[in-house]
């Protein structure tokens, strides 16, 4: 039994990054075009999304873009007009005040970015991340995503499951309260959302963590978890960053059902 009816992935733009950033002890020197995704469920509970992208304005602002980027000498994201999550939602009907719930893998900036125009959902994180994310000086965090007053904030601990074909898992060691996703869909099957667990297929092919984590063996010990339980659900694993794979994989307005 499953309570999802449509799985929809969202592109919504790029970041550029050394690939050690994602794989442990890789060259700095290769520079890799990471998708960032969404994950938006069309559910008997209403519409809703896993993670939430980027906001646009941390770009196309120049003080944003040189306060979170520039100074860092870091290459800003890529977010063009087709990618702009809100926009997305349109083609299919769908505005952000019908986001009925927002579960998070984390609250790193890529995955956070609309849960602040998004007042009426309710935001599900782990309860370690939300406390991780408010003390953490990282670069990988920005403060006005997740500050405001008017986010409904639903803090969980550890697996949990939100409804039938949905439960979320710890895979914490990327950040400290990460979290990956189980899905059963009734045509397609088990699907496993790995969000940043692992970034590539090679972190799972070879058991590598990510080369940014915050604890090197929790994060491996959450790779070797999920490709346990591709194994005994015979799930397909659904890569978050991978810019090969999200070659291959249908982006909305196609589906999974």
């Amino acid at each position: 039994m499953t309570d999802i009816k449509r799985l929809f992935i969202l592109l919504c733009g790029y970041e550029i990054l050394p690939k050690s950033i994602s794989v442990m002890g890789a060259d700095n020197r290769f520079l890799l075009s990471e998708p960032i995704c969404a994950y938006l469920l069309d559910t008997t509970h209403g519409w809703v999304l896993l993670d939430a992208g980027m906001d646009p304005k941390h770009v196309h602002d120049p003080l944003r873009l040189q306060t979170y980027f520039g100074q860092y000498g870091m290459v800003p994201p890529v977010i063009k007009k087709q990618h702009d999550l809100e926009s997305q939602l349109a083609t299919l009907g769908v505005r952000l005040s019908d986001i009925a719930w927002i579960i998070l893998s984390h609250l790193h900036f890529d995955h956070a970015g609309y849960i602040k125009h998004c007042p009426q959902a309710r935001v599900s994180v782990q309860r370690r991340e939300h406390a991780a994310a408010l003390q953490s000086t990282s670069t990988a965090y920005i403060a006005e995503d997740f500050n405001a007053p008017t986010i409904q904030w639903d803090l969980r601990d550890g697996d949990w499951d939100a409804f039938a074909g949905l439960t979320l898992l710890d895979t914490r060691g990327h950040s400290d309260g990460h979290q990956s996703a189980l899905l059963r869909l009734k045509h397609t099957g088990p699907l496993i959302l790995t969000f940043d667990a692992g970034d590539l297929r090679e972190n799972f092919t070879h058991s590598i963590p990510p080369g940014v984590c915050t604890d090197q063996n929790a994060a491996l010990q959450s790779i070797r978890r999920l490709q346990d339980l591709a194994r005994s659900e015979q799930a397909q694993l659904i890569l978050f960053h991978d810019p090969e794979e999200i070659q291959t994989l249908r982006l909305s307005p196609d589906h999974y059902a």
